[in-house]
């Protein structure tokens, strides 16, 4: 029941609020959210973290063609779903301050897009996942296109093309699949004991492998990234970055690898080069920017390419790492996306070169802005710190030289990001920073969350770390007993 509560909660709440106007539409998809998230400790709080599923829905939906809703939850989709519901509120609360034409709309959106993102986190039906996949991207097209700002039509009609284009090379692969089953249905657990040859899973790999490396993106499917998240409206920017890469994430470590494990080893070692070099490539793009926001869209690029490389190295301790990151990728990307938001609409400009001395004026911004850099860098003691530790370290396992190329993004990452600090908060005021307020209400409420949960995952990530642990043991085992032929 609180599982279908999760799914079907936030679509209640996107038809409601989607016949409110004025500031009552904001107010009705945050209390919608919070209610979510209130669920998710419930699920939590009742969560055996062992590697059964739980919270199992299984009911026939369409007969004919096999087809079941089949939804439940795991160590894998708790890691993302708590990850969806934390940061769908702050999100939407994050956005408090901003006024949008046809706002019932656009909260309406964000609700709908919440909802496809908890099925595709836990569906174990393929065709329900598609489904999901494509629920999650209309709203966010449909954000960015009407929201965004100079050239969005241009910049997400690219985004759109791709996106979609990889969306229909992995329902060619379902579609593959499914007629090699014998029992005609879209389980998973169907699709993982199928019995394909090399060939045939080599083609199947990159059917998914396009859609899941568009979605995170992987080196060189990045390309539409950095304009979409410059120029979508910042709720629409936190979306993606903070929630919707990690679906790309989550479809190739529980649908790619496991159906298709000899396909993957065929291509593994191509794999890892091209998601190290997204890490040493959009490091070195970062420093170039004088943009702000684009310079975190391409340091988002890095961060997932070493997540990327963890995904595909595909061991207890990858895996681990993989899921730490994801969690907290999301919560310092848009914490990083919300500060720079919240100095656009003072100051109309994230352009670096113009900006300066704003701890001056903004004390308690600088403060959180620091903490949450340190959680980007992965400080020890800051939430980024476990899950890249333990990323590099298996991605150095794999292969020390692709793990020393890797490591560089420490490094990078470190540089780009103080200096950037350094050039928008310290120094001196200038005359346009002068003026500059601090920040308040709402504006405080996210931000001081932000770095609490910088702190709190930073120095004790053991739970968080338990609750996917037999989880993922269970399906190295899957993979290990497949690529034996052991059954």
């Amino acid at each position: 029941m609180e599982l279908l509560l999760l799914i079907f909660l936030p679509l209640v709440g996107a038809i409601l609020t989607s016949f409110i106007k004025g500031n009552g539409a904001k107010t009705t998809a945050l209390i919608f959210s919070i209610i979510s998230l209130v669920i998710t400790g419930a699920i939590v709080c009742q969560f055996t973290p062992d590697a059964t599923r739980q919270f199992v829905t299984n009911v026939n939906w369409i007969t004919q063609l096999g087809i079941h809703f089949n939804v439940g939850i795991d160590g894998i989709s708790l890691i993302t779903v708590i990850l969806t519901n934390i940061l769908t509120p702050l999100i939407i609360l994050a956005s408090y301050k901003h006024n949008y034409d046809n706002s019932n709309a656009f909260y309406g959106l964000i609700l709908f897009m919440q909802s496809g993102l908890i099925v595709v986190f836990t569906a174990f039906d393929a065709f329900l996942f598609y489904i999901g996949w494509e629920a999650a991207l209309i709203p966010i097209y449909f954000i960015c296109a009407m929201w965004g700002g100079k050239d969005r039509i241009k910049v997400n009609m690219k985004f759109f093309v791709y996106t979609i284009a990889g969306s229909l090379f992995m329902l060619l692969g379902i579609i593959y699949l499914y007629l090699q089953n014998p029992i005609h249905n879209f389980d998973i657990n169907a699709f993982y004991a199928l019995n394909l040859d090399t060939t045939q899973q080599s083609w199947i790999f990159w059917a998914f492998f396009l859609a899941f490396a568009i979605k995170m993106p992987v080196f060189p499917f990045h390309t539409w990234q950095p304009d979409t998240y410059t120029t979508a409206p910042a709720t629409g920017t936190m979306l993606l970055a903070g929630i919707m890469l990690k679906m790309g994430v989550y479809g190739a470590v529980r649908w790619l690898i496991p159906v298709v494990p000899q396909g993957t080893d065929t291509w593994l070692s191509l794999v890892m080069v091209l998601a190290v070099i997204g890490v040493v490539y959009a490091s070195i793009i970062a420093f170039k920017q004088r943009d702000a926001k684009r310079l975190i869209a391409y340091s988002s690029v890095a961060h997932v390419g070493l997540i990327a490389a963890g995904v595909f190295a595909f061991t207890m301790q990858s895996l681990q790492g993989v899921m730490m990151q994801m969690l907290s990728h999301g919560i310092n990307v848009i914490g990083l996306f919300f500060v720079l938001d919240i100095i656009y609409s003072r100051l109309r400009t994230n352009k670096i070169e113009e900006l300066g001395g704003l701890a001056k004026v903004a004390p308690q911004l600088a403060i959180v802005f620091l903490i949450i850099v340190l959680g980007t860098v992965a400080l020890p003691g800051t939430n980024g710190f476990i899950g890249e530790f333990l990323l590099l370290l298996s991605v150095y396992n794999y292969n020390a030289w692709l793990g020393a190329v890797a490591g560089l993004t420490i490094i990078f990452g470190a540089v780009y990001m103080f200096r950037t600090y350094q050039n928008i908060m310290l120094g001196e005021t200038n005359t346009l920073t002068a003026g500059f307020t601090d920040i308040k209400g709402s504006e405080k409420i996210v931000l001081y969350t932000i770095c609490a949960l910088v702190i709190i995952i930073g120095v004790y990530p053991k739970p968080l770390l338990h609750l996917s642990e037999a989880s993922i043991q269970h399906l190295l085992e899957q993979v290990n007993q497949k690529l034996t032929g052991v059954n």
